[in-house]
């Protein structure tokens, strides 16, 4: 069964005006039809369409249904979009699936994309967090200057993934499965030194994501995945 996304579902109940439209128009559902909603907020709920017109379709809900927190903590991912925005794109859409809670961007000396548009970017989250049966969506934040973001408190464990030489244990190796996580991941050209030197007065740990040289959107799949397989829910 497809699964519609209504942020409001408190106090509207009415699908917003894409839903309605491919709830109608593409999957021809109609009035006293059966569907599954999710407010993004940790709970699906059954409905029944009660009235379709125009571009609207309102619903009742039938049964409200919390889901399981599927990992423990927070996880919060850091990085400077790619030049190529169809690689951050594609990276945001697989690490919901996987399974995090927020995503920031971060705009550095060497980032060569200082625009980004959120709003294309929270419709491929909303999106992947349809497909993946997902009752929470990740927050979606706009983009901010590096040095601004790392001087944010962080009530957690901080990391940056960066590639100079010097001693830094693999994220794998120093995850808690309990705490707040954040990590950084830098540009095509990597952090500037004087960002990491910053990150690093600010709290943050350098940290290694293994010996493959891999691309910004890729490292940041990396970092997702191990930060959500070490907080996994048993």
């Amino acid at each position: 069964m497809h699964l519609f996304y209504v942020p409001e579902i408190d106090r509207r109940q009415e699908l917003p005006e894409e839903e309605a439209a491919h709830c109608v128009r593409v999957l021809r559902l109609s009035e006293g039809d059966e569907i599954m909603l999710t407010d993004g907020k940790g709970s699906f709920y059954k409905g029944r369409i009660s009235a379709v017109g125009g571009k609207r379709c309102a619903f009742t809900v039938e049964e409200r249904r919390a889901q399981p927190a599927l990992w423990q903590g927070r996880l919060h991912l850091a990085m400077a979009p790619t030049k190529n925005m169809d690689r951050t794109e594609w990276m945001a859409e697989k690490a919901t699936e996987i399974g995090f809670d927020e995503l920031s961007f971060l705009q550095c000396r060497f980032s060569e994309r200082k625009v980004i548009k959120t709003e294309r970017i929270e419709k491929i989250v909303v999106s992947a967090m349809k497909q993946s049966l997902k009752a929470r969506k990740p927050q979606v934040n706009e983009m901010m200057p590096f040095d601004r973001f790392v001087r944010q408190p962080f009530a957690g464990d901080k990391f940056i993934a960066h590639c100079y030489e010097g001693e830094k244990p693999l994220l794998k190796d120093v995850l808690s499965p309990v705490a707040d996580t954040l990590v950084l991941v830098g540009p095509e050209g990597d952090f500037s030194p004087e960002e990491v030197e910053l990150a690093l007065s600010c709290g943050f740990r350098p940290v290694s994501l293994g010996r493959s040289r891999l691309r910004t959107e890729t490292a940041a799949l990396v970092a997702c995945h191990l930060m959500n397989i070490y907080h996994q829910n048993e």
